[in-house]
């Protein structure tokens, strides 16, 4: 189901590193409002919901996210 690739989809050269965007992209990822964050809540909402339709929605979404 899953093809692991470890290449990027753009070349990136970094010249110098820039410590405003490391925080900016560090929140966005693992803050309280990041991508990781909504994984988890919409994996962990699976568990109460009562159809099968809804729990594999559920986990589609926070595979993708």
């Amino acid at each position: 189901m899953w093809i692991y690739e470890k290449k990027l989809q753009y070349p990136v050269k970094i010249y110098q590193p820039d410590l405003r965007m490391a925080k900016y992209l560090l929140t966005q990822y693992g803050g309280p409002d990041g991508e990781l964050s909504a994984a988890l809540r919409y994996l962990n909402q699976r568990y109460t919901i009562p159809t099968n339709e809804a729990k594999a929605l559920l986990t589609d979404i926070g595979t993708e996210e």
